[in-house]
């Protein structure tokens, strides 16, 4: 358990080490509205809108809904399958869709250092509208929480990367290989009941063809209703 620190560390400091290979960067919002709890049972579900806004936050740039049903296989491992549908605008052409099955799993690994250590895995199968391939991308996500008051959880300090790396080339533009990297900090705030809010900055590293790459810098807002 001791070794997934340096790991979450060292994803958070990968966008410095590249920053010579900065080609574009923006700033960007992003709005993440979440529902989620359970169906009966062990039957669960999340639903999620997330408006993207870029080009220094004056447009949308995405518009991603998602939706996914899980089992509850312990308290501690969820799997699910869900499907997404992303819109990409193009400022003066046709909008890209994209849609996307996945199949994820949610594991909370334990509790270290006096916070919570989780995992997400989600494998991604994609179509986009301006092309006929479908892309198959493995995410990982290492996600670590903790009280800044012992024995309260009304303030978290937060901090998670994940990494993204297709599996295959296509026809629409992805790159077999590393795809791009996530990492975030900042708070998870309760918000009454199960029902939190997490807010901070997020680093996006987009690998891009042609040994170029992007930047976004991202003031992220995320709100998880839990019934």
């Amino acid at each position: 358990m001791r070794r997934l620190f340096p790991v979450l560390a060292a994803c958070l400091a990968f966008p410095v080490s590249h920053a010579q290979a900065r080609t574009a960067e923006d700033e960007q919002l992003w709005v993440n509205l979440t529902a989620m709890g359970a169906v009966s049972g062990k039957l669960v579900y999340f639903a999620e809108v997330q408006p993207r806004m870029g080009d220094g936050a004056s447009r949308l740039d995405q518009l991603l809904l998602r939706g996914a049903v899980g089992w509850k296989l312990s308290p501690r491992l969820t799997v699910y399958q869900g499907y997404a549908h992303v819109v990409q605008t193009v400022e003066g052409g046709r909008d890209v869709n994209e849609e996307r099955s996945f199949q994820q799993v949610s594991w909370v690994m334990g509790k270290p250092w006096g916070g919570e250590l989780s995992s997400r895995t989600r494998l991604e199968q994609r179509w986009r509208s301006n092309g006929g391939d479908m892309g198959w991308r493995l995410r990982e996500m290492l996600r670590y929480e903790k009280p800044l008051r012992p024995g309260s959880d009304a303030v978290n300090a937060l901090i998670y990367g994940e990494g993204f790396v297709a599996l295959n080339s296509t026809d629409w533009g992805a790159k077999g290989g590393f795809d791009q990297l996530r990492s975030f900090v900042g708070a998870e705030l309760g918000l009454g009941g199960a029902s939190t809010a997490e807010i901070g900055y997020l680093n996006q590293y987009i690998d891009q063809r042609g040994g170029n790459a992007r930047v976004n810098h991202v003031a992220s807002i995320t709100l998880f209703f839990r019934h």
